[in-house]
């Protein structure tokens, strides 16, 4: 404790300025040796806010708030809590799941936040409530994308022939073909219907009828957009108007069009299966970057885990790529899936799931030493990481890697029994036997 009314003490004569340098150092070497390479927590702070209800369902983080999902009842009900000291409970829905209301599997419940609206995500069916109140706006029976910062937001829909549904009890096999909840058909669709949807209100802005089945990704980036493939069309549509605003023909190989894509950043990745080939594309101008052969990709017996990085190979021998030339970057040799985090990519071992080491995404040189820490905590990839383990006989210390830092900053210690954990640019909630608990930090 500091007493600020205290008489101040007589400065007490300054050691010389060798003696001084050494001394600092020592006790930074002391300070570094004590928290297990982690920086000093000068500037940090670390505040326990209180402890919440602790439903069965999952715990997110979105926008600032925390929510909690129940999903015991027939329908999953949503709380919103303000991260207030204590947590202040603001509004409690109850989620619509489409035509056949029962018990929800609690991972598929997810909350998102979009503006003024919470998009509560029950199996595939989408219920945008009042970020506020809680109150229900509108709802969709299939899922519906985000295009971040635009108040805008996109759903796909497959239309197919009457007649063409696949009747399980009858296991004939066969390729099969799914609508947006997951009703298999044994014929394509006929058409794909794109919307685009204002999220304040539900309405339609735009639609697009695609024949057959499309992909959808939706850009990253200020200007919202999504990318459209077919069998034959890349398109680039805007996410607000639905102007087409660039459109490039795909390679046919081997008389077959792709039969999937994904998006990387800014770079849209189409994958054939025969002949198995890649074939990369600039996400805004639809140039053709280059192709690949990702044949032995399907042969691997032991493959890798890479979430937002371009990989090739297995454990024990991964490439990472470069995602605008298709080259390799550099190479790891040992066990390990890889997943960007806080700038970095993040490495972490396959066989226990703990965090390794965190390198740099371009040359694969270490930036951070993870040892020591047991575990990270689910987060964006574009915010802090935080790195967890068991510190004493009872304790769970935390700390953080900051986007642009190379270095570890402690947070604090939270108490023993501590279960799953999220987090995001400011706060930290973690499940325990007594609800769940909440923490505010700021570096």
């Amino acid at each position: 404790m500091i007493e600020l009314d205290r008489d101040a003490p007589l400065p007490a004569s300054r050691p010389p300025l060798a003696a001084s340098r050494r001394t600092r150092l020592l006790l930074t070497l002391i300070l570094l040796a004590a928290v297990g390479g982690a920086a000093p927590a000068a500037g940090i702070v670390w505040r326990y806010l209180g402890t919440v209800p602790a439903p069965d369902g999952p715990i997110e983080l979105a926008g600032g708030q925390v929510y909690t999902v129940d999903t015991t009842g027939a329908l999953p009900a949503v709380t919103a809590w303000g991260p207030a000291r204590p947590p202040v409970r603001l509004w409690t829905t109850r989620v619509p799941v489409g035509d056949e209301p029962g018990v929800v599997p609690a991972a598929s419940v997810t909350v998102r936040q979009a503006g003024e609206v919470v998009l509560l995500t029950a199996g595939v069916a989408t219920t945008a409530v009042d970020a506020a109140t809680g109150r229900i706006r509108w709802s969709s029976p299939i899922a519906v994308s985000v295009l971040a910062g635009s108040g805008a937001g996109v759903t796909v829909d497959r239309v197919f022939r009457p007649g063409t549904e696949y009747d399980q009890e009858s296991g004939d096999p066969g390729p099969l073909y799914f609508t947006a909840t997951g009703e298999p058909h044994t014929e394509p669709p006929l058409r794909t219907e794109v919307r685009g949807l204002d999220l304040a209100d539900g309405r339609t802005l735009w639609t697009a009828t695609p024949g057959g089945s499309v992909t959808v990704d939706v850009l990253p980036g200020a200007a919202p957009a999504v990318l459209i493939t077919s069998s034959r069309l890349l398109s680039l549509v805007d996410g607000v108007s639905g102007a087409v605003l660039r459109e490039a023909e795909l390679p046919q190989l081997g008389g077959h069009g792709p039969a999937s894509s994904s998006l990387l950043g800014d770079v849209a990745l189409v994958s054939y299966r025969e002949p198995s080939r890649q074939v990369a594309f600039r996400a805004r101008d639809l140039r053709q970057l280059w192709s690949r052969d990702t044949r032995d990709a399907e042969l691997l017996a032991d493959p890798a885990d890479c979430q937002g990085v371009l990989c090739d190979g297995g454990h024990g021998d991964l490439r990472v790529l470069d995602p605008g030339t298709g080259r390799a970057r550099w190479r790891v040799q040992e066990d390990v899936d890889l997943t960007l985090r806080a700038g970095y990519v993040l490495q972490t071992d396959a066989a226990t799931g703990e965090p390794v080491r965190l390198t740099d995404p371009r040359t694969g040189a270490t930036r951070v030493d993870l040892a020591g820490w047991t575990g990270e905590v689910a987060g964006a990839a574009d915010q802090p990481l935080l790195l967890r383990r068991a510190e004493g006989r009872s304790g769970q210390a935390f700390a953080a890697v900051v986007p642009g830092h190379a270095e570890i900053r402690r947070l604090g210690v939270a108490g023993a029994g501590l279960g799953d954990c999220d987090s995001d640019r400011a706060f930290l909630v973690c499940r325990s036997s007594g609800g769940l608990r909440l923490w505010a930090y700021r570096i």
